[in-house]
């Protein structure tokens, strides 16, 4: 069965200061990258289309919402975060489009259209809380796809796994109280956003890990807290998270995993999913600033997605 590419062009227009390194160089990298490893013709490519506000009230406060259609400048640039999250002219549009990827993607996977989707998008999603944006999210994308299986297509259980290097404290405090979703969260110890406190629900499984984590620690982590687990989950759908900020090469943290690391976990992934539900993943793009370690590590998801 195909795997899916759903991307867009409104999401290259969102760009902040030129030295911000959530910028729209990372996409052209992929798909560079695709395109010399002779990938893109094996993938069926889709525009994602806006989410719509049903869409994201099924994640976020409606006030937030409506402050950050309000908050939408006309020109130049607004701070929700320091130099850290912000918006210009496009980025509403890029955001909507971000979280409409991924609800595509569920609709694609879940009607057996393709077997995989991959949501090549920005800015990413999984910093974004229910009423809050940071760390670069404006809204939880990933978040809102898993909100409108479980709502719209009926889904009973779904594995969120999200590898980037900084905890995913968004979608965490969106599924905290649904045990429909089982979270799985990897992520570099005492790093942004430093939100390693206890967690009472045991379908909320965070697998902090120290600096200098490099492949080998990285796979035994994930072997032993975390397969098991998923699998006597018995997911409906697999969802995840992809950062690709813990690479050797990425400067943003301090991890040393590489190519094979995110095909390793991928194939696990994908294994566990045909076991259970018939391979249905749909995978989203968050973190990965290196470019050329961005390009080459989608690169190798995506191939194991293709299997």
């Amino acid at each position: 069965m195909h795997v899916a590419f759903i991307t867009h062009s409104d999401c290259l227009k969102h760009e902040l200061d030129v030295h911000h390194p959530e910028r729209p160089a990372r996409l052209r990298a992929i798909q560079d990258r695709l395109a010399a490893a002779g990938l893109d013709i094996l993938l069926r490519h889709y525009d994602a289309p806006q989410a719509t506000r049903e869409q994201l009230l099924r994640v976020h406060d409606e006030a937030y919402v409506d402050e950050i259609f309000r908050l939408t400048p006309i020109e130049g640039l607004i701070w929700l975060e320091e130099d850290d999250t912000g918006m210009n002219p496009y980025t509403l549009k890029a955001a909507l489009r971000a979280a409409g990827a991924v609800v595509e993607a569920v609709d694609l996977v879940l009607s057996d259209e393709v077997g995989q989707a991959f949501c090549s998008v920005r800015p990413p999603g999984h910093h974004a809380e229910y009423d809050r944006a940071m760390g670069f999210c404006i809204f939880n994308n990933i978040a809102v796809g898993a909100a409108h299986a479980l709502d719209i297509h009926g889904i009973k259980r779904i594995v969120i796994v999200d590898f980037d290097v900084h905890h995913g404290n968004g979608t965490e405090d969106i599924f905290k109280d649904e045990s429909r979703v089982l979270f799985c969260s990897s992520f570099q110890q005492s790093l942004y956003p430093d939100s390693i406190t206890a967690t009472a629900s045991d379908h909320i499984l965070k697998l902090p890990l120290p600096a200098g984590t490099d492949g080998k620690t990285f796979r035994e982590a994930v072997e032993k807290q975390w397969l098991d687990r998923i699998d006597s989950f018995e997911p409906e759908l697999i969802m995840i998270s992809a950062g690709f900020d813990g690479h050797a090469e990425d400067h943003m943290a301090h991890f040393n995993l590489v190519e094979a690391d995110y095909r390793w976990i991928t194939e696990k992934l994908r294994n566990i999913a045909k076991k259970h539900c018939s391979g249905r993943i749909v995978s989203a793009l968050e973190g990965g600033y290196n470019l050329s370690a961005l390009g080459r590590s989608v690169a190798a998801h995506i191939d194991a997605l293709i299997g």
